[in-house]
């Protein structure tokens, strides 16, 4: 059954930046401006007009819950946007520029297959696969005459052969894909117990355990999830390269360490860097 939920007053909430901002891959823009997804067993529209944010779709559950749950609408951005301006010209700029970013609550299994996915892999691909593999494992919801597919389950997507998986489009990623899953399905506990862990460099090793898994998709697994883990910063291209064209300055931006930009980051920016990251990054790629 269709349910709407209205947001009248939202100052950090920008559908636009919150889904192009490179942390989700299930969110397509209507032709109206607004946005249509697809996160656990829901299928949301959202819209802005004027102040109002407005959520309709399909849910699961509670439209108002899973909606506050997922785009984490008790977080105050607007107080961590006043800090994160004071740290320097920069940031403030790329503040204005990204104000309506929020860091999602993504469920902790499909953002780590989708980060996995993400490997040397541009977005509109990364969409296109995820799409494929929701399609032909997942479960199908059906919403204004049109059809949507839930992110399968590990047990749904343990039935794809390596194979099948190739035949979908992931190419070197298909081997990591089904590992990954085994694993899971091989443990129960597994992702539970990254949920539980509060140490982030113990969870960071844990992800890395997994096929496909290196230090920057473990960054944006631990960022972009549930696990909500704000201090950690992904470095890619787009962030080596604000970095290193605000601050470091190497003539060579290949040259610049990852060692050097975490040590920045953590030293300008603290437990909010990922913030900070998403901020900076959206600025560079967009701007």
């Amino acid at each position: 059954m269709e349910q709407e939920y209205i947001l009248n007053e939202c100052s950090s909430f920008e559908p636009e930046h919150i889904f192009e901002c490179g942390q989700c891959f299930r969110w397509n823009k209507q032709i109206d401006g607004s946005y249509t997804g697809v996160f656990g067993q829901n299928v949301i529209n959202v819209k802005k007009e004027n102040s109002k944010i407005i959520f309709k779709g399909i849910s699961s559950g509670d439209i108002k819950k899973e909606c506050r749950e997922y785009f984490d609408l008790d977080r105050d951005y607007e107080n961590i946007k006043n800090k994160l301006s004071k740290v320097d010209g920069n940031l403030k700029s790329s503040i204005k520029y990204g104000s309506g970013i929020r860091i999602l609550n993504q469920d902790l299994w499909e953002t780590l297959i989708s980060f996995i996915i993400s490997a040397n892999n541009n977005i509109p691909r990364i969409k296109g696969i995820i799409e494929r593999l929701s399609k032909n494992y997942g479960n199908k919801i059906i919403w204004n005459e049109q059809e949507y597919y839930t992110f399968p389950t590990p047990i749904q997507l343990s039935k794809a052969s390596v194979e099948d998986l190739r035949k979908l489009g992931l190419g070197f990623r298909d081997v990591r894909v089904y590992e990954t899953t085994r694993i899971i399905n091989e443990n129960k506990q597994k992702l539970k117990q990254l949920s539980d862990e509060k140490d982030t460099e113990k969870l960071r090793e844990v992800l890395l355990e997994f096929p496909g898994v290196g230090p920057k998709v473990a960054d944006c697994i631990m960022l972009f999830s549930c696990l909500k883990r704000l201090e950690v910063f992904p470095i890619d291209v787009w962030v080596r390269r604000v970095m290193n064209e605000l601050y470091i300055k190497n003539e060579d931006e290949t040259k610049v360490n990852k060692k050097e930009i975490e040590n920045l980051a953590k030293e300008k920016y603290g437990n909010l860097a990922g913030i900070a990251q998403q901020y900076l990054f959206y600025w560079r790629r967009e701007a």
